[in-house]
């Protein structure tokens, strides 16, 4: 009973977790954005898309083109989605085509978006709260831990692990979030393993280009 409410509350907040983690830096001066730690660059696009979320009445209402947008334009330039949807299928990512890569991806993200855009209408009054960071100036790859307070649930817990990549908006990018203890990629990758291991990637491919469908998709 407790990792299925585990995976239910996971539906619920994983789209909400990368929509929050994903404004762009446009009005920052790059000199800031240089200088962001990775708790400092969560805390803040954390903050400024819950804002937007709450203001937007079409997003939290679930209306796709309103979240795809939001998606292109604010979430991708701060997720490396290319190693997310890597990590997601294993190791038969390397031998999958370049086609192949680039179908997988597109499939993931309209996958991540349809399935828990349902979530956005539980956004009211959260607030990021971030806890200590334990990383050193140094290092390439960090954990940031976070807890999503506030509405009328319960406290989430919301972390996301962080890559150094120069040029990236705030020198970060996101590659892979946790939600309740459940991390998004690991959960994904024991779905796409059974789907490679009895009809492989193109199997993969189609499943999920069947359930983007059945959940609204071109």
């Amino acid at each position: 009973m407790i990792q299925l409410l585990k995976r239910r509350a996971f539906g619920r907040f994983a789209l909400a977790a990368l929509l929050v983690a994903g404004t762009t830096l446009s009005s920052m001066r790059p000199a800031l954005a240089a200088d962001e730690t990775p708790d400092q660059f969560v805390k803040r696009i954390s903050t400024d898309v819950l804002e937007t979320i709450k203001n937007d009445k079409s997003i939290k209402s679930g209306d796709i083109a309103k979240i795809m947008q939001l998606v292109d334009t604010k979430i991708m330039p701060n997720v490396n989605f290319q190693r997310m949807t890597a990590a997601a299928v294993g190791p038969a990512w390397r031998t999958a085509t370049p086609e192949q890569q680039q179908r997988l991806e597109h499939e993931f993200e309209t996958l991540l978006v349809r399935t828990y855009a349902g979530a956005l209408n539980q956004v009211s009054d959260q607030t990021v709260n971030i806890k200590p960071f334990r990383g050193s100036p140094t290092d390439q790859e960090v954990l940031v831990r976070t807890e999503i307070s506030g509405g009328s649930g319960d406290p989430v817990q919301l972390d996301y692990r962080l890559e150094k990549s120069p040029g990236a908006a705030g020198g970060w990018k996101i590659y892979n979030i946790n939600v309740l203890g459940v991390w998004l990629v690991e959960t994904y990758r024991t779905q796409f393993a059974q789907q490679i291991n009895a009809k492989g990637i193109d199997g993969l491919i189609d499943v999920l280009a069947a359930r983007n469908k059945s959940n609204g998709g071109n």
